[in-house]
């Protein structure tokens, strides 16, 4: 059997100590570069929204000179403002495009641009509709539609955007424009 020293025994403790320590060093600079890497991707998440964000103003101002046209002359529109924003109550809505003519045809259209429709812009726009006159009640009397313009939009979508009675758009030639077939109903809000 082979006997160990109290010299070995402290020797060995010391090389564990020394361990310990080495272990400890890396694990604070392990963590260190966690956290320096958590800050990055961060950093990263802003921008990438930055550059969403960016996008669909971009997508927006395409869509604004052919859309302006298009409520002009197909739907009589004598006013069209870009990016209206309306707080009430500490409540907000945001509108891409309000559109309105008083008058004989006393209507407004709320158009909501999108560079990638999905499903759930269909619901965003119908909840933009009816929460309009609450925002605006200087135009409870006016009869009140949408219309969804996307650069990319699904058929399925497409179809269904139809059915919920809301317009379509959509880019062709780098213009917008309508996409409703001719027996198309819209519904009013």
């Amino acid at each position: 059997m082979t006997t160990t020293t109290s010299q070995e025994v402290w020797q060995l403790l010391g090389e564990l100590v020394q361990a310990q320590k080495e272990t400890d060093n890396k694990f604070r600079e392990t963590n260190r570069q966690i956290k320096e890497s958590g800050k990055q991707i961060k950093e990263l998440g802003k921008q990438i929204g930055g550059l969403g964000k960016k996008f669909g103003s971009f997508t927006e101002g395409l869509a604004l000179p052919s859309m302006e046209t298009i409520l002009r002359e197909r739907f009589g529109m004598e006013i069209i403002s870009p990016s209206v924003r309306a707080s009430k109550q500490g409540q907000h809505l945001e509108i891409d495009v309000l559109a309105y003519a008083n008058g004989d045809i006393n209507t407004a259209y709320i158009v909501e641009v999108k560079s990638h429709a999905r499903e759930e812009v269909i619901d965003q726009l119908k909840t933009l509709l009816e929460k309009f006159r609450a925002f605006f009640p200087e135009h409870n009397s006016k009869k009140l539609y949408g219309i969804l313009a996307a650069v990319d939009l699904p058929f399925g979508v497409r179809e269904r955007i139809l059915k919920e009675g809301l317009y379509v758009a959509r880019i062709h030639d780098e213009v917008f424009e309508m996409d409703t077939p001719s027996e198309f109903q819209p519904k009013h809000w």
